[in-house]
């Protein structure tokens, strides 16, 4: 059995009791080393998330709750990692749908798809955090009927120099958005572990992406849907792996993943500094499950 590996990038995102120290103090001169030797390794993709403020207090009393607060800009640093690779996917994991009018998204990401020459998986997501909601005006009460119409609305918009779409929320034509995506079909992987969102995904995405989750409990999440052709279920590893101490217990951790469902799988490492996490990334290269995306 063969799996491809997506890479949740380091640094770009600082996890409460999660993130390595080194993390802290790395910039994108750390982050362009891993997305370059992920992309030599043939890793599918790089991920980077979308947060544009975050609540100071919540009510765990935790700064910006069990989330963290540093969220790396997708776009400009997506942008900066196109520059840097040349054939591993940029996937914003995710952009939330209520922050952005579907054709600034297809405009700024499509002009993003066509400096990197096709290389764009848009992940989406409703969204949760309601006080960025307020700060941004955006509704937060319909913001899933309200994400249903955006996807629609990106399918119409993607790669069309002059796109039309008439929805319940969204609606443009006679319009030209210049430059737009080289493709007039990208892949959305829709984000969230709810129902409502693997639904989303079925029904609307060429994907989902419900974070870490138990082989046993993806299984069962997917044994009632009939999944659509090249539909993606991209998901991440729930225990931090160490491939250079022990490569069978890695392999075993993600075939296992792959068995229950999963296409793509992100595993989560162990590292200490920026060249353990390389190192750990040339291991899992060397799984015999390893799917090199070409």
């Amino acid at each position: 059995m063969s799996v491809r590996m997506g890479i949740s990038t380091p640094v770009v995102l600082e996890i409460p009791g999660r993130s390595a120290e080194w993390e802290r103090t790395a910039g994108i001169a750390e982050i362009a080393r891993i997305a370059e030797t992920a992309d030599r390794l043939g890793f599918d993709h790089v991920t980077c998330s979308e947060h544009v403020a975050l609540a100071t207090t919540t009510t765990s009393g935790m700064l910006g709750g069990s989330r963290g607060t540093r969220y790396w800009d997708p776009l400009a640093t997506l942008s900066y990692l196109a520059a840097r690779t040349e054939r591993i996917r940029l996937c914003p994991s995710v952009l939330v749908l209520g922050y952005h009018h579907p054709l600034a998204i297809a405009k700024r990401y499509g002009t993003l798809d066509t400096m990197s020459g096709g290389r764009v998986v848009l992940g989406v997501g409703v969204g949760t955090a309601r006080e960025e909601f307020d700060l941004l005006g955006a509704s937060f009460s319909d913001r899933g009927r309200r994400a249903d119409d955006a996807i629609a609305a990106l399918r119409a918009a993607w790669g069309r120099r002059e796109p039309e779409f008439s929805g319940r929320y969204y609606e443009f034509s006679g319009m030209v958005v210049d430059p737009h995506a080289v493709r007039e079909r990208a892949p959305i992987w829709v984000g969230g572990i709810s129902d409502a969102a693997l639904h989303r995904a079925l029904t609307l995405g060429d994907g989902w992406i419900p974070a870490a989750v138990a082989p046993e409990t993806l299984r069962a999440r997917l044994a009632d849907h009939d999944l659509p052709p090249e539909f993606d279920v991209v998901v991440g590893t729930a225990e931090a792996l160490d491939p250079i101490q022990d490569l069978a217990c890695a392999e075993q951790i993600i075939e296992r993943l792959a068995d229950a469902g999963s296409t793509i799988v992100q595993p989560r490492i162990r590292h200490k500094s920026l060249g353990h996490y390389l190192e750990q990334l040339d291991a899992l290269s060397r799984l015999s499950c390893f799917a090199r995306s070409t």
